[in-house]
Parts: C-alpha cells; structure tokens; sequence
C-alpha cells in the first residue's frame, strides 16, 4: 500500500487506460456457511476466534472472507485489525479494495481513501458502482475540487455515472463545490438522485439522514414525489416517531400527493405499524381507492394491536365489497381467530382457504396450526401438521408450542428430537417454545443442553432467548446460572422484560432484598416499571410478608406510573394482607375493585381464612369460589379444613357430601426431581418410589431437626 504520507493533491496522475482489468483470484467462493459464520459473530471476540480459525484452514486469502472480515471488524470500531487484514492480502481483489476504502472513508480517513484508490488505478483496478461514492466523498470532505472531476472523468468512461447510487454521489459533491452548475446539470441529468439518496440513508440505517437529504432536497427548491414520501414513511416508522410520521403526512396533502394509492397505502402502513389505529382507520375510510394491499394492512393493524373482533368484522366488509380475500388476509384473520379461540370460526376459516386454493401456502398451514392450538384442538392441529408436505422450521416450531401449551410436555419434547433428526436447523423460536416444557418436567439436563447449542449456534445474540434461558434455569433452581446470565448482559442492552424476570426470579427464590435491589437500580437507569414489574414486587412482599413495602408498591404503580392493576396484582396484596392477618382490609380491597374478583382473588382469602381460623369470611370467599371453579376439589377440602380446625362439624359434613355428590376428587400434587439425568416423580403420601424407605427416613431426621432448631430458639428467647 501507498505510504500515508503522500499529498493528496498527487492522487490520480495516472491516465485510464484504454483496455482495464479486473483483477481475478484462483480461490473459490467459500461455503456459505463460512460467510454466515461470520454473521454470527456478536463481539470481536468470536471475530478474532473464527479469522484464526480461517487463517489455520488457508482461507485467509479468500477475497469474499477478506471482504466481509474488514466490514466486521470496522463495525466493531477495531479499524486497525480492518487494516491488517487488508495488509494480509497478497493479491488484493476489487471487492477487498471496495471494502477498505469504504471503512476508511467511514473512519475519517479520507486522504487515505484516495490514496488507497490511486494504488487500484496503477494497478488498473477499478472500484465497482457500491465503492465509487466513497472515493467520491472523500474528494468533497477534502474539497479536492480537481481530483473529484478526475474521478468524475474516470466514472463516466467506465460507464457508472449512469447508475444511481454514483449519480447521487455526484449529485452531493457537486453541491458543496457549487461548480459552477455542475450540481444542477447533474440533477437535471437525474431527476431521481435525492430520492436514491434518501433511499441510501434508509438502507444503510441512518433514518435521521433520510430526513437530512429531504430539507436539503427542499433547499434546493426540489418538491417531494411518491417515492420520497415513501421512503420517508418507512424511515419515521424505523425511528419509531409518530410525529415525524404525521408531519410527513403534512407534506403529502401540501404537494397534493394524496390520490396515490402508493402514497396512501404507505400513510396507512405507517399508522398502523406505530400504534395509531384511530388514524389508521380514519386513512383507510378516506381512501378513494382500496386493492386488496389495502384492506390486508387494515385487517392485519386490528390484529397485532389486540382487536381481533374489529379485524373479522373487516374482513366481512371485505368480503362484501366484493374483494377476494388472499392468504395474507387468511393469515391475518386466522391470527385474530385464534385470539379470541373460537374454534367455530377457526374451522370455516380452515374451509373457506381449502376452497379458495390458499392452502397450498406452507405459511396458511402454520397458521392454522397455531389457532388450533390456541383453541385447545390439538388433535385438529397435528392432522393439518401431518398434511404439510414441505414443512418448514415454523411449523415444527408452531406444534411445539401447541404441545407445550397444552401440558403434553414429553410429547413435545419427542417432537423436538424429531424435528432435529430430520435435518431442521433449530432456530432461537423453537428454543424458546421447547424450554418450558424441559423446566415443567424437570430436565435440567436439557435446559444446558439448549443452552449451549444456542451459544455455538450464535442464537445468544438474541435477547428473548436469553430472557427465556434466564427464567428457565431459576425455575429449574438454578439461580445462579440465571444470575450469571442477566450480568454477561451489556447494562445498555437489558429491556424491562429482562429485569422483570431476575426480579421475578429472585422473588421466588426468596431473594427479597435482591428484588427490591434490581428495582431500585432498574429507577436509575430511567427503565420505566411495567405491570409485570409491580407484580414481581408484590410477590417479593407477599413472600416476605413485607406490607408496609407492599402497599407503597402498589400505590406507586397507579399513581407514579400510571399502571392499572389487574387480578394477580389485587390477588397479590389480597394474599398480602390476609397471611398478615387483616382479613377485613383484604375484603375491603375486594369490594373495592373496578371490576368482577376471580379465582385468582378469592382463593387467596380463602387461603388466610384458613390461616387465621375466620370461618364467616371463608363461607363468603368459598361461596363465591365454588360459584366460579364448580369443578375444583381443592376448594371444598379447604373449607372442610377450616370447619374441621374450628370445630363445626356439620360443615365437614356438609363438604364432604358436596364431594361425593358432585363426584370431585383433589388432585394430588405432584413434584419431579432431576437426580444424575434420571427424572423422578413423586406424589403426596406416596409409596410407589423405589427407594422409598430411605426417603422418608431422611426426612424424619429432617424433621427431627427442624423441631430441634425450634425448641433451642424457643428455649434461648425465654
């Protein structure tokens, strides 16, 4: 390489000659999993571990590898190992040239960047359409006026000035000269260069440029068309930025833009996709014009934004209007089926895509698999599974989940063996569907198992997996692994869903004072507490038997955060309350909710009853128990126990007649136990174990123990 001494001003004395070449290399393009290898890579880390890897395999020579090591190591920020590998290649090809002058560019190096281009002009080699806008650039960032025409020259007789990206460029550099016209001759040559430059923006994740180039596109007194509202839609919608999103709208109806259908079709994607649905709707009812695109986008916003009865009533509209639903519309509509679980629409729905052809699309068939889940129709959703000639990774993904969800967890664990021994490639979906079932029967064998083939698969990178690793090793007893994988996360990268699950986390396992450590630090980082924050929390008191912190939680989320409470979280301080034995401020609570108390509120006070022998308050929170779970034992045995501890009983008697009339039995519990990677069940009283004698004879000592420990602190208080 040229020394980075030399002046600029010597660049490109070097004439074009008549006949160039590219220059070529004798290695092959490698295996695609080399490249994707490199795309796995999340730190430099495994960077720097995969270029030994290559170097040692004589792969460091590759231009394409050489190629993809310079951008990744310069999107890392190590710039000087981009540089090294450059230095490392004997022959370097356009592609390798490409990338380091761009990265150089990228860097602030632009002196070094016309400097490297006049090395690949003495060597006849010439950057390609993707490469010339940053020797370009770097001309304008210098004001090297005369070089900047010279490259020019070149473009023009290699025929790329034709091409948009190098026209913009062109178009850029041209501006900050302000060469005589040249800028304006350009732009007259090609009137679409600032919408390529816009698009340029976008694509290359500078959303703000996007708008940047618009008020400069509007200084140089050029109005917007179609395409760059477009664009500028798409980018607000990036940004996450309603008001930009609506200020683009703004210049829509000033540049009378508003009969395209492109235009409106992307004014309602924007809306739909940032939330807005009221103004969604309110675009779609003023369309003049509406395809099928457009009422797919509508009935899909009803949808993914939890109105799944406002997204079936619009597709019967649809239907009226006499526009043909297409399988994006199924998609969307079975999606909404399957949120309000009405197996009877989900069923037509099945019919009607048999009968309009729609069902030869593997993505309808997943689809269908996943509503039927939903709608407890398991048996439905493994024949349309079973149907599937070319079944993909989500629709084995898809029955995982509906077995999970339906508790058959060692037939999705069969499933997932399945899946692996016929060659699918598990993706970071599947991992997150299959986990709960290895934590529901205790194989935590299977949990690390998961665990490591994500981290050699480079799934790791992904921050709901993490999350469901997390949540998976505390609920199978590891704390510690959970711990350690909520701090090998960067603090900047932690979402208030991974914070939720340590605290959770930590809650149960006992770790209150943890708990109430990681909310105070999760403040302090700005993290706005959701609900399920604030239910972590209350669960920590509620363990704790903490009140007075409970009650502050409480009010802290409905009148700082502006939180509503649902039922586990009135569950939550009802349980509060009542171990702490204010049964009467537990009713008042009740009576006090916005809307109807459930199982979930009640059982905990009948539990406390229990617990502090109130058998007036037990009858009224059993009563409207038995009114709401019929079918449920356990609530019947819980007010025969409070009877039986209070002496009354009549209303033992009574409990048990209940039982045997109705025909309920109590389920018993049942645990597993993971011993040296053999699941063991028990059951309560249970005698079928093996090694049941030894069992219960370490938990006599157990309990001889406890009983010990008890006497002495009893005995050391008085």
């Amino acid at each position: 390489m040229l020394h980075h001494t030399q002046l600029s001003k010597q660049l490109i004395h070097h004439p074009l000659p008549p006949k160039f070449k590219f220059i070529s290399t004798n290695q092959t393009q490698p295996p695609n999993s080399f490249s994707f290898l490199l795309d796995l890579c999340n730190n430099p880390k495994q960077l720097q571990h995969i270029h030994a890897r290559f170097i040692l395999h004589g792969l460091h020579q590759n231009p394409i590898l050489s190629s993809k090591l310079i951008d990744n190591y310069a999107n890392f920020g190590l710039f000087n190992l981009s540089q090294k590998v450059f230095n490392s290649n004997t022959n370097p090809t356009r592609t390798v040239y490409g990338s380091f002058v761009k990265n150089l560019y990228k860097f602030g190096e632009y002196k070094n960047a016309l400097l490297v281009y006049q090395e690949m002009v003495v060597k006849s080699i010439y950057p390609d359409e993707y490469a010339y806008p940053f020797v370009l650039k770097s001309c304008f960032e210098l004001g090297n006026v005369k070089n900047g025409k010279k490259i020019h020259g070149h473009m023009v007789k290699l025929g790329f000035d034709s091409d948009d990206l190098v026209g913009s460029a062109l178009v850029e550099m041209y501006r900050v000269f302000d060469a005589s016209g040249d800028a304006h001759q350009q732009s007259d040559k090609k009137p679409i260069n600032w919408n390529s430059l816009i698009f340029e923006a976008f694509q290359n994740g500078d959303h703000e440029g996007s708008f940047r180039i618009f008020e400069r596109m509007k200084m140089e007194r050029f109005g917007p068309d179609s395409v760059t509202v477009v664009n500028l839609l798409r980018a607000s919608v990036e940004l996450k930025s309603l008001k930009l999103g609506r200020l683009v709208h703004g210049w829509v109806l000033a540049s009378n833009l508003c009969e395209s259908l492109d235009v409106n079709t992307a004014l309602l994607s924007m809306y739909s996709k940032l939330g807005c649905l009221k103004d969604a709707r309110l675009m779609f009812d003023k369309m003049p014009e509406r395809d099928c695109v457009v009422w797919n986008l509508m009935i899909s916003a009803y949808s993914n934004n939890g109105s799944p009865k406002e997204s079936l009533d619009l597709l019967m509209q649809m239907v009226k209007c006499g526009i043909r639903p297409d399988l994006f519309t199924a998609i969307a509509s079975i999606s909404s089926i399957a949120d309000l679980k009405s197996l009877k629409q989900g069923k037509q729905m099945h019919a009607h895509v048999v009968r309009n052809g729609s069902d030869y699309q593997v993505s309808v068939h997943n689809s269908l698999i996943d509503m039927y889940c939903k709608c407890d129709c398991l048996m439905a959703a493994i024949k349309v599974f079973d149907s599937i000639t070319n079944k993909t990774v989500v629709s084995w993904s898809s029955i995982i989940k509906g077995y999970v969800s339906n508790e058959q967890f060692y037939d999705a664990i069969s499933f997932f063996t399945k899946m692996k021994s016929e060659g699918f490639r598990i993706d970071s979906v599947t991992v997150i569907n299959i986990l709960p079932a290895c934590v529901k029967i205790g194989v935590l064998k299977q949990v690390k198992y998961l665990h490591g083939y994500s981290t050699k698969s480079g799934l790791n990178s992904v921050p709901s997996l993490n999350t469901s690793l997390l949540v998976s090793y505390a609920k199978s007893g590891c704390i510690e692994m959970a711990r350690k994988l909520f701090d090998e996360d960067a603090l900047n990268t932690r979402d208030v869903i991974t914070w939720n699950s340590m605290i959770s986390a930590c809650s149960k396992h006992g770790d209150w004072i943890e708990c109430f450590d990681l909310y105070n630090k999760m403040k302090q980082l700005k993290l706005k507490p959701d609900r399920v924050t604030f239910l972590g929390m209350l669960t920590a008191c509620v363990n704790s038997g903490s009140l007075k912190e409970g009650w502050g939680f409480f009010k802290e989320m409905t009148e700082t955060y502006g939180c509503q409470p649902s039922h586990r979280h009135y569950a939550c301080m009802v349980d509060l309350l009542g171990r702490t034995g204010h049964i009467r401020e537990a009713t008042e609570l009740i009576n006090s909710m916005p809307f109807i108390p459930d199982s979930q509120v009640w059982g905990p006070l009948l539990s406390a009853c229990k617990l502090h022998s109130d058998t007036r308050v037990a009858e009224l929170a059993a009563e409207r128990l038995m009114s709401l779970e019929p079918k449920n034992a356990g609530n019947y045995v819980l007010l025969s126990n409070i009877y039986a501890a209070a002496g009354k009983w009549e209303g033992v008697a009574r409990m048990r007649v209940c039982l045997r009339d109705k025909g309920l039995k109590k389920t018993p519990g049942c645990s597993w136990l993971e011993i040296n990677g053999q699941v063991h069940e028990f059951r309560v009283a249970d005698q079928s174990h093996p090694w049941k004698d030894y069992i219960y004879t370490i938990l006599r000592n157990l309990e001889l123990e406890i009983k010990e420990i008890k006497y002495k602190r009893s005995a050391n208080f008085f």
